[in-house]
């Protein structure tokens, strides 16, 4: 098994940090593992990409071209890389900040309003931690089992306060119904 995984959207809505949590779930595994952050040079608001490769064997090169699984946390990020993903692949889209719906029949898109969840439930910046949740109940890359390992991996000790924010924002994505 060998699946690519590209987050995209713009600076501050966490699309490093859930590649990272996704790249460490990976090595609970016992996997190999890429991640490779990729950000404009602004701090906040600038274009964000993060592409993860969670394989059974060696890895050898971390460029995500054409991904299995594309998580769009906004329009340009959808635009950019529909085309892109791998067909039978997966694309998932926060549909709280984009209208437009995938127009590929090859490949299976989910919608999910992360961001909206994220207000609703005071978890204000935890839309992307809600996107993987349900990545991981849609695609069963990874065993869920394995989530609060990863994300003790994750979230800094300086900011353990975010811990249990980040584990019910991946669960409230987990358990979404639509």
């Amino acid at each position: 098994m060998a699946k690519q995984i590209l987050i995209a959207g713009f600076g501050g809505q966490g699309v490093l940090f859930s590649g990272k949590f996704l790249a460490y779930e990976g090595l609970l595994e016992d996997k190999e593992v890429s991640w490779l952050p990729s950000y404009g040079p602004e701090m906040r608001g600038g274009t964000a990409n993060c592409s993860i490769i969670i394989s059974d064997t060696k890895i050898g090169s971390p460029i995500v071209n054409n991904p299995d699984i594309l998580i769009a946390m906004n329009a340009p990020s959808l635009e950019k890389y529909e085309d892109a993903t791998n067909a039978g692949g997966v694309i998932i889209s926060d549909n709280s900040l984009i209208e437009k719906k995938v127009a590929r029949e090859d490949v299976e898109a989910y919608y999910i309003p992360a961001t909206k969840l994220a207000s609703d439930e005071n978890l204000p910046g935890l839309a992307n931690m809600i996107m993987i949740g349900y990545m991981i109940k849609k695609t069963g890359i990874i065993p869920y089992e394995n989530v609060e390992a990863a994300m003790k991996k994750v979230v800094s000790a300086k900011k353990q306060n975010l811990f249990d924010l980040n584990m019910k924002a991946v669960e409230l994505g987990y358990n979404y119904a639509e």
